[in-house]
């Protein structure tokens, strides 16, 4: 009996503090106020990505997979000639189909597709011009696309993510001053996902319009460096005064 009685007794006090707990977490809730701080942070890209495939179609296997290498052979010598490291070359995709002409009933061999994706960065923006005439010319099938971003992400957001902090401490203070009050201490800071992707993708046709400033990059032809842009977004807590 007197046992039964301990175990309802723990239960009541247990069920006691946590009825409590809920109450000081309620009230500390009502004693925070959330904000939301945004940045971004502008970056002229010192890389650039090329994404190009090879395709040869021949009814001889034996004969498309040769030319296919034969070109991709031709076009790994070319980036060589422009310093690209052997580590920043790859062959990304491969893809060997045979490929018909009309209907199940009526269709006509055409031969075999054999392709392949090869990915090279350059590190010397410089001659991302040049290069890019040189691979449109070196028996590609076509360029599937070109990145522009910069080898310092971490650096940059790092910088975006401070100001992001930055931004959502004078939005509080902004806000709490309205009403007569001020922040504390930070209660929690969570960072969300970045809304832009740190790198600008186009196509051999297009342009990239460049930012104005100091360090905006400027060059002459279809290829525009321009600038990309880092962002941070971060959910602030603080706790009333």
């Amino acid at each position: 009996m007197r046992h039964a009685l301990r175990q309802i007794s723990a239960a009541v006090f247990f069920g006691l503090c946590l009825t409590l707990i809920g109450h000081a977490q309620e009230a500390r809730e009502g004693q925070l106020i959330t904000v939301t701080g945004e940045a971004e942070v502008r970056v002229v890209p010192d890389e650039v990505v090329f994404d190009v495939t090879v395709r040869t179609l021949n009814k001889d296997l034996k004969v498309a997979k040769t030319q296919t290498d034969e070109r991709l052979k031709q076009l790994v010598e070319l980036t060589r000639r422009y310093k690209v490291a052997p580590e920043d070359m790859q062959t990304d995709y491969i893809k060997l189909e045979p490929r018909y002409r009309g209907n199940n009933e009526t269709r006509t061999f055409l031969g075999y597709s054999v392709r392949k994706d090869f990915v090279f960065t350059l590190r010397d923006v410089t001659q991302a011009e040049s290069l890019l005439s040189e691979v449109m010319t070196s028996g590609i099938t076509s360029i599937n696309s070109i990145n522009f971003r910069t080898s310092q992400m971490r650096k940059y957001r790092d910088q975006a993510r401070a100001l992001a902090i930055r931004a959502a401490r004078e939005k509080a203070v902004a806000l709490t001053a309205e009403i007569g009050q001020r922040i504390g201490k930070a209660y929690s800071i969570e960072e969300e996902a970045a809304t832009r992707s740190p790198v600008s993708q186009n196509n051999y046709m297009a342009n990239i319009t460049s930012t104005s400033g100091d360090d905006a990059a400027e060059t002459e032809g279809t290829l525009a460096l321009g600038q990309i842009t880092v962002s941070a977004r971060v959910t602030v807590r603080f706790i009333l005064e």
